[in-house]
């Protein structure tokens, strides 16, 4: 369980320094630290990491491969979107409405109820 706690800890770090009210304001939080450098950004992930040291503790269990997944998909997700965005300049008008739609409060939250399941069930 403090592992799961411990978890829960670096997943609210995340949501904290990533929280916007829109996700193209997310996104633009991300890339001030994907300008500095990638390996900064990649820093601020801790649950990655935390991911695939679950995954040698466990020996590779399905549910830590899972959460390994889903946390890369995330990021590589969020890469996408700010090279797309800041980088190249290239978006559409939809996805531009669509990254401009404000967020309920609670929705940056969800990990924490995905996440966490994925790490006890790795560990038990």
């Amino acid at each position: 369980m403090i592992l799961v706690f411990f978890y829960i800890l670096l997943e609210i770090y995340e949501v904290q320094w990533q929280s916007a009210p829109t996700l193209m304001d997310m996104l633009s939080r991300m890339y001030t630290y994907y300008n500095k450098s990638i390996f900064l950004f990649l820093i601020m992930h801790p649950t990655l990491y935390f991911a695939i040291w679950l995954m040698i503790l466990s020996d590779y269990n399905i549910y830590a491969l899972v959460l390994f997944l889903l946390k890369a998909a995330d990021i590589f997700t969020k890469l996408y979107f700010i090279k797309q965005i800041f980088i190249d300049k290239k978006i559409s008008d939809e996805l531009k409405i669509a990254l401009s739609t404000q967020l309920d409060k609670y929705m940056p939250y969800i990990g924490l109820l995905i996440y966490p399941p994925l790490v006890y069930m790795a560990l038990n």
